[in-house]
């Protein structure tokens, strides 16, 4: 088809596009529809001429339109952990991975450290922990530590513990993020120690089995809240591009966030200390299956799931690009 014809038959229609732009969502997307498709054709026939470059400036103002007036369809609360904090957990995944890098060397020197030093895990967890679990042990109920007090007080006063230690170590970042490893630092080491300290007692599996129902959540969000504070340590030590206070501000609200957001693991994981793991002689099999379902669902929410959403957006995003010319 000639240009010139083309532009007979197409613009009246067009003009009623461009001076009669409605509101409505639906009829928005129709018209935006029906300019691209002309549009593309245009591109194909015609890349050089005035009518391309028409179509394309009343395309883009259609775009403009689109999502200027699009609603949020579902609720910023649910967003939030739907979208916003996964997509934060990519941002930083470096951050990520340091904090746990720290955590587990940290672990290591504390296992090192109670396998030659007899002392060190008195040193770190403490005399009367260590001769009430001696005497729990020589009554054949290694971690009936677990079975003290009402179920409904132990999980309010670990939640509340818990999420302060996390709280603390994001607001430590500020310091540098050495706060941040201090406090990682003496996690690690007490979870190296504690940990050896069963093995050496000949109760590492069982131990594994009963502590980690609830430690397998509760240690990740650890180390989530260290990546919370070496976020914002880091955005006041390498603002890059950034003025130094813009840098800080913007490595503090991610790193808020981060904290923030994983308080519902911090509070399942209460729960299930307070409820769950007091049950000591439960099958292996639940035992199995709960640690499986806490490490699944990290592995799945904090590296995987953000992966694929992002790429997901780049994806729409290079889509949007393209159509929007």
């Amino acid at each position: 088809m000639r240009e010139a014809l083309f532009i007979k038959q197409n613009s009246e229609r067009w003009k009623q596009y461009e001076l009669n732009k409605s509101k409505d969502p639906d009829e928005l997307a129709d018209s935006f529809i029906s300019i691209t498709d002309d549009l593309a054709y245009a591109k194909t026939f015609y890349p050089n001429s005035k009518t391309t470059q028409y179509l394309n400036g009343l395309a883009s103002g259609f775009h403009q339109s689109i999502y200027r007036n699009k609603k949020e369809k579902t609720n910023r609360f649910i967003t939030f952990w739907q979208t916003e904090l996964p997509l934060i957990f990519y941002k930083h995944r470096r951050q990520l991975l340091y904090s746990f890098a720290f955590f587990m060397i940290f672990c290591l020197i504390g296992m090192l450290s109670a396998m030659y030093d007899d002392t060190f895990v008195r040193l770190i967890l403490g005399n009367e922990y260590v001769n009430m679990t001696n005497d729990n042990i020589a009554k054949g109920d290694p971690f009936g530590v677990y079975k003290f007090g009402n179920s409904g007080w132990m999980f309010a006063a670990i939640a509340a513990n818990n999420i302060f230690v996390e709280l603390r170590m994001y607001a430590l970042g500020i310091l540098c993020s050495v706060g941040t490893v201090y406090n990682l630092m003496q996690n690690g080491l007490m979870l190296g120690s504690f940990q050896y300290y069963f093995f050496s007692k000949g109760l590492g599996l069982q131990s594994v089995l009963v502590i980690w129902i609830h430690g397998t959540l509760e240690i990740s969000a650890l180390v989530l809240s260290g990546a919370a504070g070496l976020i914002m340590g880091n955005s006041l030590l390498f603002p890059k591009t950034y003025k130094r206070l813009v840098s800080l501000k913007r490595g503090a609200l991610d790193g808020l966030k981060i904290a923030i957001g994983i308080v519902p693991i911090f509070l399942v994981a209460a729960f299930l200390e307070g409820y769950v793991t007091r049950h000591t002689e439960m099958p292996m099999a639940a035992s199995i299956a709960i640690l499986a379902t806490s490490f699944t669902f990290i592995i799945w929410y904090v590296l995987l799931y953000p992966a694929m959403l992002n790429k997901k957006l780049n994806l729409l995003e290079t889509d949007i690009d393209e159509t929007s010319f």
